[in-house]
């Protein structure tokens, strides 16, 4: 058997140098690249691997471990899940920076290889800097707070075991059901050593993504249930856009006549104006999805875990309602009582409309669907437009960003006030344009994965709109993208602190309290000036004052050659409207009578739940 000899750190380095992938009928790399930030345990072997193979495998640093994870699960997303980024770490606190991304990957399903440096083996030298020791177990180090948020998890103690750990990472990370982040911790003194490897070991592997088929029996279930389905309703998750089976669940749609929903993953499947479209459904919903789920009989959820934040924590549908889901994952499938349907998405679908033959829904639902989406359009026409008010809205301001778009432009945004406004207010041009995290509701994914969005795809322009709140915790990626020349738009909407928190705050009968700025133990309120903070990092940036500006400032921002970012200050206070009910704990007793009344209409609203697991 011929052998090569290599280093673990060499060998790891080749082995993801080798896998690719087909799309669209090219063969890409698998890994098309890796963030870094090298330090203590990773900088003396694994950079080294990196470096020889620099060229092919390109290294990019990025400038907090965590931001880098996210850019690379932005990556992820840009494609669809068909190539995966590497994002390597040190040991210690920089491995802890990337739990929180590993968490937004694990939540949303989504594939990144995590690579962490790992303390000693042979534990000579321990403890070794920034190593955090458990006297009970040695074993034990921060990499396994990994554990709980990552798909696949291993630590290499000898040089064999990467034959056998490396596919199983990437078996994991291209399996659509159990898809999400792998991790693999790489000991200081395993890293360093050289072992004869099997040549065939690196031989050149192009993989598929694997697309199950349902089960007979299940899937005649669901047509039988279907057909005979009243008020049928489609919710769209981000498992339709994973396996690109938006063109055939839009197509079924129309031509069976049932409206479409969409989760907060699932939003642009479809253009806003598909024909079968009624809106985003749930709590950042539309009053249209919510007033069709409220009367549907039938509900096909197809490749969505069904959050709460879709169901309205399981109040929006009515107690009757039967559920059809659709998924590749067992898990995600089977809940709330709902037929289980396991398979891909796109091959479910298609086997599923080929079998319901001439079958429609009634047209007189059909109608409905169309009459409660025209009137939630003209809703929105109302909240965007333009006022003599000397503080624009989140609707207005998402409405002059939604206009200026081009059709191909890629929205990005997370958590705050702005996940429910876009949701509501972007009027999605063309399918695959929008990207809001809220599975894990991360605050900071939406600079850094711009970066990783704007690699991703060269030929669209991200833009990220972002509040002032989250600017705050991360921004370092302005710096990353001017660095590395791909430009995104970032439009930063200020509104004095948490807002959107603020706001549930005092919905749920609270005083305003340590959110908005002014409500914090400061010394003195101020304000800061983000488009200076930007331009420091050397992006181009604008400050606005009003809605004319903006359009004005994003008309010249599609014209600049890096990362440029607009600013302007939004109101703290008016939202739009459409949300459906959420079940958040409200305390049981309180000296604030606005406590006991949230507490009251809370207890209330938990009768609509519906019951399940």
């Amino acid at each position: 058997m011929a052998t090569v000899r290599l280093t673990v750190a060499q060998a790891l380095v080749r082995y993801l140098s080798n896998q690719f992938i087909v799309i669209d009928g090219e063969r890409v790399p698998l890994f098309p690249g890796v963030f870094a930030i090298f330090g203590h345990g990773n900088v003396t072997c694994l950079s080294e691997a990196l470096e020889a193979v620099k060229d092919v495998l390109p290294t990019w640093r990025g400038q907090n471990e965590q931001s880098m994870a996210l850019a690379a699960i932005g990556f992820a997303k840009a494609r669809r899940r068909r190539q995966i980024m590497v994002a390597a770490t040190s040991i210690g606190p920089g491995a802890l920076n990337m739990v929180t991304a590993a968490g937004v990957a694990h939540s949303n399903r989504l594939p990144v290889l995590l690579l962490s440096g790992d303390t000693f083996v042979n534990r000579r030298p321990d403890p070794v800097m920034q190593q955090v020791e458990h006297f009970g177990d040695p074993t034990i180090n921060v990499n396994d707070a990994f554990k709980a948020v990552t798909r696949y998890w291993d630590r290499i103690v000898h040089p064999e075991q990467v034959l056998s750990s490396l596919p199983q990472a990437v078996a994991v990370l291209l399996d659509p059901a159990d898809c999400g982040p792998a991790f693999i911790a790489l000991p200081q003194d395993v890293q360093e050593i050289a072992w004869d490897y099997p040549a065939a070991f690196f031989k050149p592997t192009v993989h598929s993504i694997p697309r199950a088929r349902p089960d007979r029996d299940r899937l005649a279930e669901a047509i039988r249930i279907l057909r005979n389905a009243e008020r049928p309703l489609i919710i769209s998750g981000g498992g339709v856009r994973y396996s690109d089976a938006g063109k055939v669940l839009a197509h079924m749609a129309e031509k069976r006549g049932i409206p479409l929903a969409e989760t907060i993953a699932g939003k642009g499947t479809v253009s806003h104006d598909h024909p079968a479209h009624v809106g985003p459904i749930g709590i950042v919903g539309s009053t249209s999805a919510n007033a069709l789920a409220a009367q549907a009989d039938v509900v096909l959820a197809v490749g969505t875990r069904l959050m709460d934040f879709t169901t309205g924590s399981w109040s929006a549908f009515a107690p009757d309602a039967k559920f059809v889901s659709i998924n590749a994952a067992r898990w995600d499938a089977t809940k709330h009582r709902a037929l289980p349907v396991i398979g891909d998405a796109l091959e479910t679908l298609r086997e599923l409309d080929h079998t319901l033959g001439t079958w429609q829904a009634d047209p007189e639902w059909t109608g409905k669907g169309h009459t409660e989406f025209a009137k939630w359009n003209t809703m929105l026409d109302s909240f965007q437009k333009p006022t003599n008010d000397p503080v624009p809205t989140y609707a207005q301001v998402v409405g002059v960003v939604n206009a200026k778009a081009g059709e191909r432009d890629l929205l990005i945004t997370a958590a705050g006030g702005l996940p429910g406004e876009v949701m509501k207010n972007w009027r999605v041009k063309e399918p695959n344009t929008f990207d809001c995290e809220f599975g894990f509701s991360c605050m900071g994914y939406e600079i850094a994965a711009g970066w990783g969005a704007a690699m991703a795809d060269p030929t669209r322009t991200p833009i990220v709109m972002i509040g002032d709140g989250t600017y705050m915790m991360m921004n370092s990626d302005i710096y990353s993208s001017v660095l590395a020349g791909h430009k995104m738009i970032i439009i930063v909407c200020d509104n004095g602190g948490y807002a959107v928190i603020n706001r549930l705050q005092n919905g749920k009968g609270g005083a305003s309290f340590n959110n908005l700025i002014k409500d914090c133990r400061v010394k003195e309120p101020f304000g800061v000036d983000f488009a200076k903070h930007a331009e420091a990092m050397g992006a181009l940036t604008r400050h606005v004052d009003s809605l004319a500006d903006l359009g004005q400032a994003l008309d010249w921002a599609k014209t600049t050659d890096r990362t440029t970012v607009i600013t302007i200050v939004t109101d703290a206070f008016t939202w739009t409207p459409g949300d459906a009910w959420w079940d958040v704990g409200v305390p049981e007793i309180s000296e604030r009578p606005e406590v006991l009344e949230a507490r009251a209409a809370q207890t209330e609203g938990r009768k609509r739940q519906r019951i399940g697991i």
